[in-house]
């Protein structure tokens, strides 16, 4: 069986396809132009562009075959993965969540005449299903995470839950300080946990309702993520600006904004302390992350600004925040590349073998990262994450080179 990696075209990649008749091999190809339609009902037109685009990838890892959707294809969202197994098993990728700037008119436009709001936290994003009997956790992107994987089952007992519900998918956040992607300190949690805040159906995407999700959750023994309250949308509003003006105070992200039957799309709102951070994180490495993170960030702040009908005084505090949020980690970076150094973070992860912690930078690798393993010492791999575009640049404007 071969993974498809490297410079092999369509044509080269071959499968056993688990809805043909024979156990001949197909190419993925032909397996996109012949099968996909029927299994994603999308024309094989589409299809086929998305194939030569290079947004539908043959994915072999971690024990698993599929069909990898890297970008929306119609009504399919990317991250989207066709497991080939002795049947196919499709899991959809998560929808991406829009936000609103101004809530007051906004919710009652968007929304019925209820909201429920829920505690957005600050972590990494996974879906978590049985596919070929095992429990596996897929990134937004549509990739197994092998870390993810094996900490989510440890942290959480999913085996009678997904032997109940096959068909269903959950989806939730890695949070802790020893999380390698995102790393937050939350004082119920400490070092590595997961909250859930949604189960959906594998296929059709279609989402369970805010309080039949929290009860299979509470049967089940699973964590869903804080539920603040349900409210009328007139009133909810306020009662958003409130509980993030708290939720900030306390580092804390934001919340989601959900129709209690999760009929309409959500919305998100997060607080000018979490900009923040981002803004802190990304400019410590400005020319890998900076300009992506930044226009965003300051258009929400001043429309909350705005609503929160803030005093000079706050808005003088909340413009000292954002401005050394920018300027002093990207300050920081400067003097370390000065010193002859490189911009580059080091997560470190738990890990039972030198193995795992190779496995996990190959996953990184994978993504684009450009990641190693340091160490690996007394159970705990340290992963270097190099961020090569900022090193290259500071560097070179330090030696005289033209902006």
């Amino acid at each position: 069986m071969r993974s498809g990696r490297g410079r092999k075209s369509p044509e080269q990649i071959f499968f056993k396809c688990p809805s043909c008749k024979t156990a001949s091999e197909i190419s993925l190809k032909n397996f996109v132009e012949l099968e996909l339609p029927k299994i994603l009902d999308l024309s094989s037109e589409k299809l086929q562009s998305a194939l030569n685009r290079g947004n539908i990838k043959f994915y072999h890892e971690f024990g698993i075959e599929a069909i990898q959707i890297r970008k929306r294809i119609g009504r399919i969202e990317a991250g989207t993965m066709v497991c080939l197994e002795d049947t196919i098993d499709v899991v959809v990728g998560f929808p991406k969540i829009r936000r609103t700037l101004m809530l007051s008119p906004t919710l009652q436009d968007h929304f019925k005449d209820q909201v429920a709001l829920e505690e957005k936290m600050n972590g990494y994003n996974v879906r978590i299903t049985r596919v070929n009997s095992q429990i596996k956790a897929f990134t937004r992107g549509g990739y197994i995470c092998p870390y993810t994987t094996k900490k989510a089952n440890q942290i959480m007992d999913m085996d009678k839950f997904f032997e109940d519900h096959p068909q269903l998918v959950i989806c939730g956040e890695m949070v802790g300080t020893d999380n390698p992607y995102v790393s937050h300190y939350y004082p119920e949690i400490g070092k590595l946990g997961f909250r859930i805040f949604d189960v959906r159906e594998k296929l059709t995407n279609t989402p369970l309702s805010v309080l039949e999700k929290r009860k299979l959750l509470e049967e089940y023994g699973l964590p869903p993520v804080r539920l603040f309250g349900i409210y009328d949308t007139a009133e909810a509003g306020q009662k958003v600006l409130e509980i993030v003006k708290e939720l900030g105070k306390n580092n804390r992200e934001g919340v989601v904004i959900k129709d209690p039957q999760m009929e309409i799309p959500p919305l998100k709102y997060t607080s000018s302390e979490a900009h923040a951070l981002e803004l802190e994180y990304a400019f410590s490495f400005p020319f890998d992350l900076g300009q992506a993170f930044l226009f965003s960030r300051i258009i929400r702040e001043g429309f909350q600004s705005f609503e929160m009908k803030e005093s000079d005084e706050e808005i003088k505090l909340r413009a000292q925040r954002l401005g050394e949020s920018i300027l002093n980690p990207m300050l920081n970076t400067i003097k370390l590349i000065a010193r002859e150094k490189i911009a580059a973070e080091d997560m470190v992860i738990e890990v039972d073998n030198p193995e795992e912690a190779e496995d996990f930078a190959r996953y990184l690798r994978d993504l684009g990262v450009i990641a190693m393993v340091l160490e690996v010492k007394d159970g705990k791999a340290v992963i270097r994450r190099l961020h090569q575009a900022t090193s290259d640049k500071v560097s070179n404007y330090l030696h005289g080179g033209l902006y």
